[in-house]
């Protein structure tokens, strides 16, 4: 099954203490890179959320923001002094070292993490609350990507038939094409009979006609339509096989090209091309 790297969501969550507002957003990229913009109260969520991240996704870039806004009804604010003096002592030593720097004043002071901080909130439950949320929003930006993904997984199936529908009529041309070949090679070559030796006329023949067999790479290209559909089909992360994938057909598509000698098989392979690219379009937003 097809994952896609593009997703959104939007969980909230409302209860005595204030609300909760968590947003996850990813969009494709090589590998799983999680950013977080977690208030200074529950920062200390990210390692779970993080892990959490880890465990069910493997790429795409994900964009994680929380915000907090606590019921002010019965909260308070007070200064942590602990963490005040310690933040003074620090600053005292930066003045020893370096007596000209400036010095924050008392609004950028409570502004420092852990400083100011809330009373009457039970920040445990609200943890609890917002690690519960982040679970929620997980599941529904799998769902969203899984949705996605289907849906990207349909345009490339669409894409796979067409490129059968061009391999099957180049093959049911070859035939003809090469018979054709051989006769106008002949018909050429023909004012110089007397002078050109039959056996090496038939050798000349031979190779026109294996530079213009291109069974081998319809073969090919067959089978890579074929992988493709069962990659497709199958579980875990697949963007990175899909990929390499498109390079092969694009590959066998080149080589029908520099080996085409009608026009038809010069437009197939055109068609070919414009497909794949298609195709791996899509297959960049594939996990």
């Amino acid at each position: 099954m097809a994952y896609s790297m593009t997703a959104f969501t939007r969980q909230t969550q409302d209860a005595d203490w204030g609300s909760l507002q968590l947003e996850l957003r990813s969009v494709n990229q090589r590998y799983l890179e999680p950013h977080f913009r977690l208030p200074d109260s529950l920062r200390d969520l990210e390692p779970a959320y993080r892990e959490a991240l880890r465990k069910r996704l493997s790429r795409g870039k994900v964009e994680c923001t929380l915000r907090f806004d606590p019921a002010h009804d019965d909260a308070t604010l007070s200064v942590n002094e602990t963490r005040l003096a310690t933040l003074a002592q620090a600053l005292g030593r930066v003045r020893e070292q370096v007596p000209d720097a400036a010095m924050p004043n008392a609004l950028a002071l409570l502004d420092h993490p852990g400083v100011l901080e809330s009373d009457g909130i039970d920040l445990e439950r609200v943890q609890q609350a917002a690690q519960a949320l982040f679970e929620t929003a997980l599941d529904d930006l799998t769902a969203g990507r899984a949705r996605e993904g289907e849906r990207l997984a349909a345009l490339i199936r669409e894409r796979l038939a067409g490129i059968r529908d061009l391999v099957a009529e180049v093959r049911a041309h070859l035939p003809a094409i090469l018979d054709n070949q051989r006769q106008q090679l002949a018909d050429r070559l023909n004012a110089f009979k007397a002078e050109l030796d039959p056996q090496r006329l038939e050798t000349e023949i031979a190779l026109l006609a294996q530079k213009a067999d291109v069974a081998e790479e319809l073969d090919r290209l067959e089978t890579h339509v074929a992988e493709v559909e069962r990659q497709l089909r199958q579980k875990g992360p697949i963007g990175r096989r899909l990929d390499f994938l498109m390079q092969e057909l694009n590959r066998e598509a080149n080589t029908l090209s520099s080996k085409s000698i009608v026009a038809d098989t010069t437009r197939c392979a055109v068609e070919l091309k414009v497909l794949i690219e298609q195709m791996r379009e899509q297959i960049q937003n594939i996990e």
